[in-house]
């Protein structure tokens, strides 16, 4: 696989400043992220841990520009994501960023093979195909690469979105609860090749868990509360109580 796309610098990878996301309910404005500030180094691994409706998945979903902030910034790899359009977001992300979700979101009608290799031509890469291969082989499926997602364990699946995510040696892989849907067992197998991929590329790793063994394997491990990230010696000693 390719080396990551972004050039390693002692600027964060990651800067996100003042962000805020409010929407609008029938009870009325709902905070669900408040004034972050959070910065994160290339290469560098990153868990966020807390409670459900902290605002964890919601600030994963900013830094990937799925979701666009009420107020503040979002800098991923130099690049300010409130100036792009939808368009040349999902353009940005195919080629900088990778996402590893719950529940896999494979595309059915499309083998093993193809979930990984379409996103790689979409973001304009030669011999995707090949490129694919050597990602799902390396995330130990080189026998299932003609199988659909019906036609693979939950487990398998996953390694295939984790292909998927990793292949175009992005910058910035993402990864909500990527063993949510998954047993202990599988799910340790996961977050090995999850690691083990981030070590070799050298991409930086933004976590979202619950698992405080799999937060613990992050050289950082930050707390969020109310939509609030705690400062990081306060969210080791929540997570230790």
């Amino acid at each position: 696989m390719p080396d990551s796309i972004v050039e390693r610098t002692a600027q964060p990878l990651v800067r996100l400043k003042g962000v805020a996301l409010t929407l609008e309910s029938g009870a009325g404005a709902v905070n669900i992220l408040r004034g972050i500030d959070l910065e994160i180094a290339p290469g560098d691994t990153l868990a966020v841990t807390g409670a459900s409706g902290s605002g964890k998945s919601t600030l994963l979903a900013v830094v990937g520009g799925l979701e666009r902030p009420t107020y503040g910034t979002v800098e991923v790899a130099g690049q300010n994501l409130g100036t792009l359009n939808e368009d040349q977001l999902a353009l940005f992300r195919r080629r900088s960023v990778g996402i590893v979700f719950q529940s896999f979101h494979l595309i059915p009608t499309m083998t093993a093979l193809e979930n990984v290799a379409v996103p790689l031509e979409l973001a304009g890469r030669a011999h995707a195909f090949d490129i694919a291969a050597e990602a799902l082989r390396g995330a130990g499926l080189g026998h299932r690469l003609t199988h659909y997602p019906a036609q693979l364990s939950g487990g398998e699946q996953q390694r295939v979105a984790v292909a998927r995510a990793f292949a175009n040696g992005p910058a910035l892989v993402l990864a909500d609860e990527p063993t949510g849907n998954l047993d202990s067992n599988t799910g340790a197998s996961i977050v090995d090749l999850m690691f083990t991929t981030q070590a070799r590329i050298g991409c930086t790793l933004l976590l979202i868990t619950h698992d405080q063994n799999v937060a613990k394997r992050c050289r950082r491990h930050l707390r969020m509360e109310d939509g609030r990230l705690l400062p990081e010696a306060e969210a080791q000693v929540r997570s230790a109580q």
